[in-house]
């Protein structure tokens, strides 16, 4: 018998366990898959190491910073800031065309470049930031409403909306045209009020960091063991049928899978029970440069594209792809301690808007011949806002919905999850919680911030 079994080892899972070991809960820890990590995680191929998911982390706050989600979790999970070894970007932008805001993890930058390019939003944008002051990341009373409609209350020039609006649904909005205004106050947050980072090993470093301190503190890790079925008793959870026939007891059981694919375990629901999964995923492009990328003109740590005034955010309506907007990064344009030097090759990372359905009813030929296309397309649509590095790529790799779908479970590959959010973890049983994307915190230290929340709320009071 477990206190808790948690499913998943994503960044939600491994921080809830470290978090619940640290107070001598017996935790088991069941991923589905041969690696940990979910999304963000990495894999290597022709030599060569990838991250997969990770472009930065959100929320980044200098050493010493004593409020804010990263001060929070290195507390709560008994972490020095030196442990995850983060390197602040060198700069960012949105761009559309004929205008481009730059934005570095110093609001007050931000702030310049909204006075040269927008002068006459300049009152309308203190306004915007005095009004995200008090927002409290876990108060659902507050969380829905449209960002867009407070945008249009608050911002006067439609453009500057959008540009706004691009950033911060291409990296936590599951929702399709709008954001929910919750969601809108926490994105706003983690990128311009605190910022971008990455360590300089990428994403592995801070699995590594959570995985050794999860199983020194005695927390069990079952890889290859994915859940089949959550048996239920009344209005409580018992316990899990994994893959292979093997039951496993708990006292209460979190879950990192996503509340649709959670509900599809439960042995109590029906399938017409379920809710209405996300329809937002990508195809992201992975390009390996024979140069620095600040060599070929390409300096910038992420872009946010856009190829009109109007910011397309939605399951594409034809074809594979909608390659109208997009972010580029690269690892390379961080402010890396010296004695480390650069990254051993450039690399670009470019991710556009795909669609599911129809990347999943490809055979496998057409399938490969769709994503060397689909690069082509995409790196074309790219090069419109950044120099064009086509000539120095030596080599390439592209993951599309049906990878994501593999290794989150999320239904069409939803990066984000489905669109309504439950903020308190709650669901249908009593004993049963959700973390991680669903619960409603998005990036890799929103993730983590997830994880012990939703630990302290619900695994701990009673303990």
């Amino acid at each position: 018998m477990y206190d808790t079994i948690i499913i998943g080892a994503g960044m939600s899972g491994l921080a809830a366990g470290i978090r619940l070991a640290h107070y001598d809960q017996k935790v088991c820890i069941l991923e589905k898959h041969w690696t940990i990590g979910g999304l963000n995680s990495f894999y290597r191929q022709g030599g060569r190491n990838f991250d997969v998911g990770l472009h930065a982390v959100t929320n980044f706050t200098p050493a010493g910073t004593r409020k804010g989600p990263l001060a929070r979790l290195l507390r709560q999970l008994r972490f020095k800031w030196d442990d995850f070894e983060l390197s602040p970007q060198i700069g960012s932008a949105i761009a559309f065309p004929g205008v481009r805001l730059g934005f570095t993890n110093e609001i007050d930058f931000l702030r310049s470049e909204i006075a040269r390019t927008f002068p006459s939003e300049v009152d309308n944008f203190e306004k915007l930031l005095n009004a995200l002051t008090d927002y409290d990341d876990l108060n659902q009373d507050n969380f829905g409403g449209s960002a867009r409609e407070f945008l249009n209350e608050t911002i006067s020039d439609p453009l500057l909306i959008e540009m706004i609006l691009c950033p911060l649904m291409w990296y936590g909005n599951a929702r399709e045209d709008d954001m929910d205004f919750g969601q809108f106050c926490i994105m706003f947050r983690s990128i311009f009020l605190e910022g971008f980072a990455r360590p300089f090993k990428g994403v592995r470093l801070i699995l590594k960091h959570l995985v050794r301190r999860f199983r020194s503190l005695g927390g069990e890790l079952k890889l290859r063991s994915g859940v089949q079925t959550i048996r239920t008793d009344g209005d409580r959870a018992v316990g899990v049928v994994l893959d292979n026939g093997e039951e496993l007891q708990a006292k209460r059981i979190l879950s990192s899978a996503g509340i649709i694919e959670t509900q599809r375990l439960c042995e109590d629901l029906s399938a017409e029970t379920v809710d209405r999964a996300g329809q937002l995923t990508f195809i992201e492009s992975i390009s390996i440069l024979d140069k620095q990328p600040k060599e070929v003109g390409f300096g910038e740590t992420i872009v946010f594209y856009n190829d009109s005034e109007q910011f397309h955010w939605r399951r594409p309506e034809q074809g594979l792809c909608d390659t109208r907007t997009g972010v580029i990064c690269s690892p390379n344009n961080y402010l890396y301690p010296s004695e480390l030097g650069n990254l051993d090759e450039g690399v670009i990372r470019l991710t556009t808007i795909a669609d599911f359905d129809s990347w999943k009813n490809l055979d496998e030929q057409e399938y490969l011949r769709q994503k060397m296309w689909w690069y082509d397309r995409s790196v074309a649509s790219a090069v419109r806002f950044i120099p064009d590095f086509r000539r120095n790529v030596v080599g390439t790799d592209v993951f599309t919905p049906k990878t994501i779908r593999r290794f989150t479970s999320h239904d069409n590959g939803a990066v984000y999850g489905a669109p309504e959010k439950n903020l308190d973890g709650s669901t249908h049983l009593k004993n049963l919680f959700l973390c991680g994307t669903d619960q409603g915190f998005v990036g890799i230290i929103g993730a983590i911030v997830s994880g012990i929340s939703m630990a302290n709320m619900h695994c701990l009071r009673d303990h």
